[in-house]
């Protein structure tokens, strides 16, 4: 049976790994659609009848497409590598406090709620844990999320909802939920997940407006820039919407049955999470999180609306195993205890 310390290494693992896959992928991906783009740039070549001068001249074409893709990637893909480096980097140190602000999260400490402070701080010493900083967002909804790089500095935010909706037992075991993350990892690598996702989606939204820009203006080179940003904002799509999803959900399958799991264990009364979670399903919706499609992943639930393009395409690479799956686990280790 995996223990904490287990999760911990796997998480560490895998956190580097999806460090060394984002951008391995990403230039790749680009080198294929770099081939694509001189392709089709040499395709106003005229051919020559004769069979032989045909393959002579797709001969000259393919290499020349070579030539042109070496050279274009050697100039390009560097740069958007370092952005990405420099991005997450970024969104190491500070993405935690991006994503808070991104959900309208407000600080609380002791003197403003004291009984979710004391219930959050009573966790932590029971684990050994430092107590994070803990955020309310103005949200009738049901939901919560954990955030950081490390258990030093991390953060707990809940929704008002989930605050006032749940009784106080179902509310210590989605808290237990969030700690587990905190103290399994979790936070770091879906957090280096969701910056790595927002930075190319973000970047396919911004190169396809560059597109539109510059394909309403006249001449050769604007629309040659034009088909440059388009393809660009093509690889950039295809990448944060598809590829990017696919090396998360490759990486974190069983994130969210371990914190269930390891939760049940905190509080010795799974019960109260599954109750909780039954209870959530019904209304998870996180306004505020409709604009930040990509931190879907680190909620307890799927916060975002049930027909955005981005719920579309994430939910066939889902990280969230169905909720009645993971109420019936928790189930059966409540008859366990």
């Amino acid at each position: 049976m995996p223990t904490t310390y287990d999760f911990i290494a796997q998480n560490k693992r895998r956190t580097w790994l999806l460090v060394l896959l984002f951008p391995l992928t990403f230039a790749l991906l680009g080198y294929i659609v770099l081939l694509g783009y001189h392709y089709l740039e040499n395709s106003s070549y005229r051919y020559d009848e004769s069979a032989a001068a045909y393959y002579q001249t797709n001969d000259h074409i393919a290499e020349d497409v070579l030539v042109r893709a070496n050279h274009t990637a050697l100039q390009v893909l560097p740069w958007l590598w370092l952005a990405a480096m420099l991005w997450i980097v970024i969104a190491y140190y500070s993405g935690d406090k991006m994503l808070l602000r991104g959900a309208n999260a407000l600080e609380i400490h002791r003197e403003d709620q004291p009984e979710i402070y004391r219930l959050v701080e009573n966790l932590c010493i029971s684990q050994g844990l430092p107590t994070p900083r803990v955020y309310i967002i103005n949200d009738d909804s049901l939901n919560a999320f954990a955030t950081g790089r490390d258990p030093q500095h991390a953060s707990v935010a809940l929704t008002k909802g989930i605050v006032l909706k749940l009784e106080r037992a179902e509310l210590e075991g989605v808290v237990a939920h969030e700690l587990s993350h905190i103290k399994n990892r979790d936070i770091r690598l879906m957090l280096i997940t969701v910056a790595g996702i927002s930075f190319f989606t973000f970047l396919s939204e911004l190169c396809f407006r560059m597109g539109v820009s510059a394909g309403r203006r006249s001449g050769k080179n604007k629309g040659q820039a034009a088909l440059v940003f388009f393809a660009l904002g093509l690889v950039f799509a295809i990448y944060g919407f598809i590829i990017a999803p696919l090396i998360r959900l490759a990486i974190s399958r069983t994130r969210e049955y371990q914190a269930d799991a390891t939760a049940a264990l905190m509080t010795r009364n799974p019960g109260a999470l599954a109750n909780a979670l039954a209870k959530i399903s019904l209304d998870p919706r996180v306004e505020s999180l409709d604009a930040h499609a990509s931190m879907a992943a680190m909620c307890i639930e799927n916060p975002l609306g049930k027909h955005t393009l981005f719920t579309a395409l994430s939910g066939m690479f889902a990280t969230h195993p169905p909720t009645e799956k993971r109420i019936e686990a928790l189930r059966r280790m409540d008859r366990g205890y």
